[in-house]
Order: structure tokens, then sequence, then C-alpha cells
């Protein structure tokens, strides 16, 4: 039996697993967003330069709270639902920031 070389990423049946991470930021008014995204810096980026988000242009992001990481964008964005459910203080807590910045 001949083995395949599969390249790092993907499993061989054409389909890139790529992980996919939640991430929390703190807007500049103290707001926060939830969202996901594969490349979470470029995401970021995107929204500091406007062109992320609706939310985020009219509330531009300070910071970066916290990322997570997840297996798939399933499963990343049934987190992000259950994230944007929890009151701001509970995002801070999770993300392992104090309360009221």
């Amino acid at each position: 039996m001949k083995r395949r070389v599969v390249a790092p990423g993907r499993t061989g049946t054409g389909v890139s697993h790529k992980l996919w991470f939640v991430y929390i930021l703190e807007c500049r008014d103290g707001s926060l967003y939830t969202g996901i995204a594969v490349d979470v810096a470029m995401r970021y980026a995107l929204h500091v330069a406007g062109r992320g988000a609706r939310y985020t242009r009219s509330h531009p992001p300070a910071r970066l709270l916290a990322s997570f990481e997840h297996p798939d964008r399933s499963s990343a964005a049934r987190a992000e639902y259950a994230i944007k459910q929890l009151t701001p203080a509970a995002k801070r807590a999770l993300a392992g920031s104090p309360p009221g910045r």
C-alpha cells in the first residue's frame, strides 16, 4: 500500500481543517465585541482600520481581551453565541480582565 503525503492542515480529502478562534475585544468606550476568525491578528487589524464589523466602525477597539481556540467554525460559532449571551462582567471574567476595564 502506498502512503500519500498530506500537507499540514489538510486531511487528504481536499478539506482544510483550520483552527477557528472566538475573540473578545474591548472598545474605546468600554463596550465589548465578540467575534470569530481564523486569523485573529488580521481580523483585529481590520477592526482597527475601520473595515471590520459595523459595530467596531463606530466603537473602535482599544485592545484584544482574549481569544479561544476551536477545532472548527461550527464550534466557534456556538461558543460565540454563548459568550454573547453573557453579561459584560461575565465576559470580562471569562477573559481574565478586571471589571470596569
